[in-house]
């Protein structure tokens, strides 16, 4: 019963006096056009909207460092676009904060269009969201950005065949360099000239057991809910069983069943074609997952081809190095020990520097003060109380904050953080927690 158990479980964890956060769309007209702008984390997203509306948005890729939606407007030919950045995500199903709110955005605030970023040097990694979303919004651009960089690294990239197999359109640009972002608006305006329903998106095609599961599913959903659109898709999320999904999913779609019985009669139906078929939820989870990240090899076939061999082989090399069985967690606790020592003695002789220069200036503040004839109430608070506390701040907190930033930006930068949180990930697993919430601990840690 682990969809009822679930669900119960989470409405009863849910406070009472919860209010459900609602987004805001900042429209300056009705006709305004709202496209949400999607992707992976550090595929130049922010970048692409940063450039299109002209506002300076700036994202990280550790956990809570962008966890909102930022708006942004453009004008293109007579026509208002309020483009939404949404954070970045590797899957709709969500599993930190971040990724619910682009999640939710995405699947329940309906925009116009998607425009989802993807990364031209490593694009198979970038189908996984791009079929998601292409099962829940078919009016959808596909955008891959640094083409500059593929083409660096000796990649060629056939868009316009991949154009044909996902069957949206596809567009390759540069956006540090403001290279064809003209071509996201031709391609929003090929998608907006179809009705949705005409517009033929590429089907996934799961195992025989999970395709009757969601015949079923949808079955069960037609004779709740008539009037309801893409059962498909809503049918996988149901076999997904994640219950704060399911609790978005019926607040959003089906706000006339906040009924909490008639949600777990529902759920109760698919429970019963799941065991009728003699399946576990872990293995329908695994199969869905499984059949995306193959469709996705398929998509790129003849896509993506290296004209140099093995051109992503130092990756390769410093994946296996980082992140290996006997090596990743030695290197890790000496790098990070040895940034944390840096840090803690290295501050010191810059701390000692500063607390002498300040408190002798301390010391001439407070002749000054006394020469101009100030009485010793106003020295005392100004000198001995404010001046002294901010020297003492100043001199004891800048020197580490001073190091310990420039060590961990030089770490993501480098590509490191991303192969802790892949270390740490089953670790803080067991704490009901995601690797990339290492990366906030560190900093947590650091500000110590």
């Amino acid at each position: 019963m682990i969809y009822t158990k679930n669900y119960i479980e989470m409405r009863e964890n849910m406070s009472q006096n919860e209010t459900e956060k609602e987004f805001i769309l900042q429209k300056k007209s009705p006709d305004d056009k709202v496209i949400a702008l999607a992707g992976n984390p550090n595929v130049g997203k922010s970048t692409v909207f940063n450039a299109l509306t002209g506002l300076k948005q700036h994202t990280g890729n550790w956990s809570g460092k962008t966890i909102a939606n930022a708006q942004g407007y453009c004008v293109y030919r007579d026509q208002r676009y309020l483009f939404v950045d949404i954070p970045g995500c590797y899957s709709l199903m969500a599993h930190s904060t971040e990724e619910e709110v682009a999640r939710d955005f995405i699947c329940f605030s309906h925009p116009d269009a998607v425009v989802v970023v993807c990364d031209a040097t490593c694009l198979e990694r970038n189908m996984t969201l791009v079929l998601q979303i292409l099962e829940v919004e078919p009016k959808t651009v596909v955008c891959v950005n640094l083409m500059d960089e593929a083409k660096k690294k000796g990649l060629k990239l056939d868009l316009t065949l991949l154009q044909q197999r996902l069957g949206v359109p596809v567009i390759g640009i540069s956006a540090r360099s403001k290279t064809g972002l003209d071509q996201i608006f031709n391609g929003l305006q090929i998608i907006w000239e179809k009705d949705s329903q005409s517009i033929t998106t590429i089907h996934i095609d799961y195992e025989k057991e999970v395709e009757e599961l969601i015949s079923a599913i949808e079955t069960i959903l037609i004779e709740e809910f008539p009037d309801l659109v893409n059962t498909r898709w809503l049918s996988l999320r149901l076999l997904d069983a994640e219950p704060e999904f399911l609790a978005s999913i019926f607040r959003n779609l089906c706000e006339n069943s906040r009924n909490k019985e008639k949600e777990i009669s529902i759920f109760n139906k698919v429970e019963k074609e799941v065991a009728q078929r003699k399946l576990t939820i872990p293995q329908i989870q695994d199969s869905i997952a499984y059949t995306n990240g193959q469709k996705a090899s398929e998509l790129l076939d003849g896509v993506v081809i290296g004209l140099e061999r093995e051109y992503n082989w130092k990756d390769r090399y410093f994946d296996w190095i980082f992140t290996s069985k006997w090596l990743g967690f030695p290197i890790m606790f000496l790098l990070l020990l040895g940034i944390f020592w840096i840090t803690m003695i290295g501050a010191n002789y810059p701390s000692e520097i500063l607390a002498k220069g300040l408190f002798f200036l301390e010391d001439r503040l407070e002749e000054c003060f006394l020469w101009i004839g100030l009485p010793n109430l106003f020295v005392e608070a100004l000198v001995h109380g404010i001046y002294r506390v901010v020297a003492w701040v100043v001199s004891v907190m800048l020197p580490p904050m001073a190091i310990f930033f420039p060590l961990f930006t030089i770490l993501e930068d480098f590509g490191y953080l991303p192969r802790v949180a892949f270390n740490l990930d089953r670790c803080f697993h067991c704490c009901k927690a995601c690797g990339k919430q290492a990366l906030t601990m560190m900093m947590d840690v650091g500000n110590l």
